[in-house]
């Protein structure tokens, strides 16, 4: 029986399923596994992002915060000196000096001005005589002519009137008298590119940001500036970004760049109770740039590894199968015989010893048919053994072709002898099979060299349900019923009586 191509893609047998079903399972807990850590490893790298934008942005707080206290103390210092009536006195110069003289220690300072109630300079850091310049329309006099508990304003960014015309903003303190009543502003002017300046020596990457804004949305610094565009005093107010920033207050978040569609982590405080906050915008695709080279690398390996095992599962199986057909191929040799393709004596007896105690339990009828070629011997002397071969397929291929119920058996005895197990069969029943096989080879063209077709004689007997017989019993009958057909003629059914 030539054996059937073998798939090594689908399993068949339990075994094969409990193969499969392991392997997949482990290649699960792998991928599983790898994809918690690689989870894992990019929350830690979101970690180590933000921490090191918080240290930033700690650091810029702490600086700024610096700063503006030597502001706002020069501006104290101001208003304190201007109340001073002595001050009147003195000379211009040394009431300059007395004047400012908490002032040059503010770094990227601009000018630092006294400015009465209607606006105008009565002292000027710059210079001992005052600027002749009114500055009522400006936004912190009008602020801290309308409010006087307003305490430290810091403005709107404006550029210099003078040279070199950069950017800044102001800090300034209302002066009351001793009624409450506005006496004028001191105010200090900052250069904002003391922030460009620290924000530079911090070291971020290209496509990330540092930004110093008002709470009002103003842009005030950003490092590094877009390219051939002037941000300083943009409104971000409206922004979502800012919205969260404002309400929050501290702390981080991911979000989508407004600007650039982007995605970033933004980090961010408030500077101390100042109306300013520091913003830190990474960008993403920098933050996790080496966790993405990694999940790349750890992602390939995991797949090789898993595609290999499930393919190492198969090709197992495959050999698994192709180990349980040859097994299936030997017991199938090892039960027939070779010539006739029946079963042999060793499955005869195995399944006579099964239905005889299965008939001893129900109580059912057993029947035994033995078939002789008649002059089998004659054919063989005459003709050889090839010819005898051919005689005993053909008469097999008959007792085959009758025998069609699953549970009937038909085996090669020995020699020319044939004998048919039939479980659950009268004497009837197994009579009338009997010469249906003994008919039908009687129809069968002649052998070469012969004149007449070869013929059978059958014996038949029947157990039914005699307690005294034995299975010996059953075999001695259909024997001697089969002895009886020969010597009464040949190509006859004889049935045990």
């Amino acid at each position: 029986m030539p054996a059937r191509p073998l798939s090594p893609l689908i399993p068949r047998s339990r075994s094969e399923w409990f193969l499969v079903l392991g392997s997949s399972l482990t290649v699960i807990a792998i991928v599983g596994i790898v994809t918690f850590l690689l989870i894992r490893e990019h929350g830690s790298a979101e970690v180590a992002a933000t921490r090191a934008a918080a240290n930033i942005v700690q650091l810029i707080d702490a600086d700024v915060l610096r700063n503006v206290e030597l502001y706002d103390l020069s501006l104290k210092g101001l208003i304190a000196a201007s109340l001073r009536t002595d001050l009147q006195q003195v000379s211009p110069q040394v009431r300059h000096l007395v004047q400012f003289d908490r002032a040059t220690a503010a770094p990227y300072k601009g000018a630092i001005m006294l400015l009465d109630r209607q606006g105008k300079v009565v002292a000027d850091s710059a210079s001992v005589i005052p600027r002749s310049t009114t500055y009522a329309q400006r936004d912190f006099f009008s602020a801290h002519q309308d409010n006087p508990n307003l305490g430290m304003f810091i403005s709107r960014p404006f550029k210099s009137a003078l040279p070199p015309h950069d950017w800044r903003i102001s800090f300034s303190r209302r002066i009351s008298s001793e009624q409450g009543e506005f006496m004028g502003v001191a105010e200090a002017a900052m250069r904002l590119n003391y922030f460009n300046q620290l924000f530079r020596s911090l070291s971020i990457e290209r496509d990330s940001s540092i930004n110093l804004l008002s709470t009002s949305g103003l842009l005030l610094a950003q490092e590094p500036p877009n390219a051939g565009e002037e941000q300083i005093g943009i409104d971000f107010s409206a922004r979502p970004n800012f919205v969260r920033i404002l309400h929050e207050g501290n702390g981080s978040f991911s979000g989508i760049s407004s600007i650039d569609g982007r995605e970033r982590l933004y980090t961010f405080s408030q500077v101390g109770n100042l109306p300013l906050l520091v913003v830190v915008a990474l960008s993403t695709d920098e933050v996790f740039a080496a966790w993405w080279r990694t999940a790349w690398v750890v992602t390939l390996a995991t797949g090789v590894l898993c595609l290999g095992l499930l393919w190492l599962t198969l090709l197992l199986c495959h050999e698994l199968r192709r180990r349980h057909s040859a097994e299936q191929e030997l017991a199938h040799l090892a039960a027939t015989d070779s010539l006739t393709g029946l079963a042999n004596r060793r499955t005869l007896d195995q399944a006579l010893e099964r239905e005889w105690a299965r008939a001893q339990r129900s109580g059912r009828e057993l029947s035994l048919l033995m078939v002789d070629i008649d002059h089998f011997k004659r054919l063989n002397d005459q003709h050889g053994h090839q010819l005898g071969d051919e005689a005993l397929a053909r008469v097999a291929a008959v007792v085959k072709a009758n025998i069609r119920r699953p549970g009937d058996l038909a085996a090669r005895y020995g020699g020319e002898e044939f004998a048919v197990v039939l479980p659950e069969t009268d004497a009837i029943g197994a009579q009338r099979l009997a010469e249906n096989v003994r008919a039908e080879v009687a129809q069968l063209a002649p052998m070469a060299g012969e004149d007449t077709s070869i013929t059978v004689s059958v014996g038949v007997a029947t157990w039914h349900g005699q307690a005294e017989h034995s299975l010996d019993t059953l075999f001695y009958r259909a024997d001697k019923a089969l002895y009886r057909a020969k010597y009464s003629g040949r190509n006859r059914v004889e049935v045990a009586g």
